[in-house]
């Protein structure tokens, strides 16, 4: 049941007096709960249960914290039709969608319960002591990472379940031994409350120490703040805007003890389309890209936003037919008033700069919180020219660009900021000549795809999703896949240590 309070370990709490209620975007109204506000008093109790949980939680066996995320993973199954109703009522999200999204979830938290059931992920080292080597002995060296403290996730708009409260950032936090403390997106803190229960009721069940989880809600430039500042916060996750993740990264970095900040922020995608793919298959792209474009009304951060090609006598048909099979797919509903409004402001500054043009776009009124699809165009010179041309509009909306030739579309290429996926639709026979291309994309994207779509990213130990600035704040490291086990964690050595003092993992070599 949705309670509007707040989860101070395994306590519900509201002390508050500021609140605020979610909206249902299709029908534009509030939703009937309000949520309180967390206090400066809740939060402060929420860090110090943390830190007190820390110091059992690290020492938590890789088996029973296996145990502990199956055991969420069960407890969200058991939410069964009031969560998916939840996520629809506050999303806008259709119910396939939701139920897509929850299993994506579910198999998250049971990958990183594979991961930790043994020590490999760790990458132990061992170096042998050589008592007699010459001119210097050497010492016994074995190394290891342990977690890094308690850490805080941000809940993101566009995925309720994947990379909010029992997402990625936290299934991987907890995974490494972290305690979380979530702060519910303010326009699904009724999805985010009934994951919070299942957390709570899994830790409660696997004996996890009180305080391994905490969910609070409230405004992210006031509980969000606090929690970034407090001084026993040793890491942050976070998924959504440029603006946002840079002011979270700011905040942090100014603390005494600065921390990382793990931001999966903006990015546009660029698409390279060569002519001769166009010449070959021109309909078949334009229909996969077409339906790209819209997925999930263009509110994934592999949207491609960008799609470059070099101007012949094949590319303008090719525009317009994109264009055509784009808009003559039905208007969506965004996720929430906000993010609605961003679209249409984000979108109208792109297309007010010079050398822009629209091909065309949904006509007539829609309802409320529903997205006009929208395909753009802009010369190679003019986008080179022009920064503001670059800036993401987050929603179904792509911008051909069109370049005289390789090497004016190479310079777009470089010129564009860092990017989540770089994406090369070419024929087979153009392979060998794709490398300034490649070398190009590989430079400025985390992950590059060659004759696919960027949208739908794999949950796998293989998966980068990451890149250079602003696409996130670290390129090293990625959000999806177990790989992101490694951002709450830190290498030790121990050098010459008796092996009854030595963590278990490095005792027996």
């Amino acid at each position: 049941m949705i309670t509007g309070k707040n989860y101070i370990g395994n306590k519900l709490s509201a002390q508050g007096e500021i609140s605020h209620k979610t909206i249902n975007p299709k029908l534009n109204l509030q939703n009937d709960t309000a949520f309180i506000e967390a206090t400066s008093e809740e939060i402060e109790e929420a860090v110090q249960l943390a830190s007190q949980a820390f110091k059992a939680y690290r020492k938590v066996s890789g088996t029973d914290k296996a145990k502990f995320l199956n055991a969420i993973a069960d407890e969200i199954l058991a939410l069964d039709q009031e969560l998916i109703d939840a996520y629809t009522r506050e999303s806008g999200l259709p119910e396939g969608r939701a139920i897509g999204e929850r299993g994506r979830t579910i198999m998250q938290l049971k990958s990183f319960a594979d991961l930790v059931s043994n020590e490999d992920w760790k990458g132990n080292k061992f170096d042998g002591a050589m008592p007699e080597r010459q001119p210097l002995p050497k010492d016994d060296l074995r190394k290891t990472v342990i977690p890094i403290g308690p850490v805080v996730v941000f809940g993101a708009s566009n995925f309720p379940f994947a990379f909010s409260t029992a997402g990625g950032d936290t299934a991987s936090a907890l995974a490494a031994g972290c305690p979380v403390i979530v702060k519910a997106h303010e326009m699904h803190s009724g999805t985010s409350e009934l994951v919070a229960s299942a957390i709570i009721k899994a830790a409660e069940k696997t004996g996890m120490p009180n305080g391994v989880f905490s969910h609070v809600s409230g405004r992210g430039p006031v509980v969000g703040a606090a929690l970034v500042k407090h001084d026993k916060i040793k890491g942050v996750g976070f998924t959504g805007s440029i603006g946002a993740g840079r002011a979270i990264f700011d905040m942090a970095s100014r603390r005494e003890e600065p921390i990382a900040v793990y931001a999966e922020m903006g990015s546009v995608n660029p698409v390279v389309i060569t002519p001769k793919a166009i010449a070959t298959r021109s309909e078949s792209i334009a229909s996969t890209y077409a339906e790209s474009i819209t997925l999930g009304t263009g509110q994934f951060c592999t949207n491609p936003g960008l799609i470059l090609t070099i101007e012949d006598e094949n590319t303008q048909a090719f525009i317009k037919d994109l264009a055509e099979k784009t808009i003559a797919i039905d208007a969506q509903c965004m996720l929430h008033p906000n993010i609605k409004a961003g679209y249409d402001k984000n979108g109208a500054s792109v297309m007010s700069q010079p050398g822009v043009a629209t091909v065309s776009k949904i006509e007539g009124a829609l309802a409320d919180n529903y997205a006009a699809s929208q395909v753009a165009t802009v010369s190679g010179a003019d986008f080179l020219a022009n920064p503001k041309i670059h800036q993401e509009v987050f929603g179904p909306f792509s911008l051909v660009v069109t370049s005289k030739d390789e090497s004016q579309l190479v310079d777009i290429i470089e010129a564009l900021e860092g990017q989540l996926t770089g994406t090369i639709i070419a024929e087979e026979d153009e392979i060998s000549n794709l490398e300034n291309i490649v070398d190009a994309l590989v430079n400025r994207v985390g992950r590059i795809i060659f004759n696919g779509v960027p949208t739908g990213v794999e949950v796998c130990p293989s998966m980068q999703h990451g890149g250079p600035y602003p696409a996130s704040s670290d390129a090293k490291f990625t959000s999806v896949g177990t790989d992101a086990i490694k951002r709450w964690v830190r290498p030790v050595s121990y050098q010459s240590f008796p092996v009854e003092l030595l963590p278990e993992s490095l005792k027996n070599n």
